[in-house]
């Protein structure tokens, strides 16, 4: 592979293409960290408010399922607190 012009090549890689990808993923692995900061911060205010974040944390990852996701795995539960003799309150 023969790199074009304005590019420094070593073994065959394109210096200044490689550079500017791994630029492009640290900009975004800094967004990710900053954003995950702001969930955190979230999260701090809810349960400062008398919310219980762990459960949050769980409809925040049931609100991403698909819906048949989301109703296999409650019968899986059903089925499985059953099979256990763990009633709900529900039942």
């Amino acid at each position: 592979m023969t790199a074009g012009p304005g590019h420094n090549s070593a073994g065959g890689i394109a210096a200044d293409k490689l550079r500017s990808f791994i630029e492009r993923i640290e900009r975004l692995e800094t967004e990710k960290a900053d954003l995950g900061a702001d969930i955190r911060e979230v999260y701090a205010e809810a349960k400062g408010n008398g919310f219980d974040t762990k459960i949050m944390r769980k409809i925040v990852a049931l609100r991403k399922m698909e819906e048949a996701d989301r109703r296999e795995q409650d019968e899986l539960v059903n089925l499985y607190r059953r099979a256990l003799g763990i009633e709900s309150v529900l039942d």
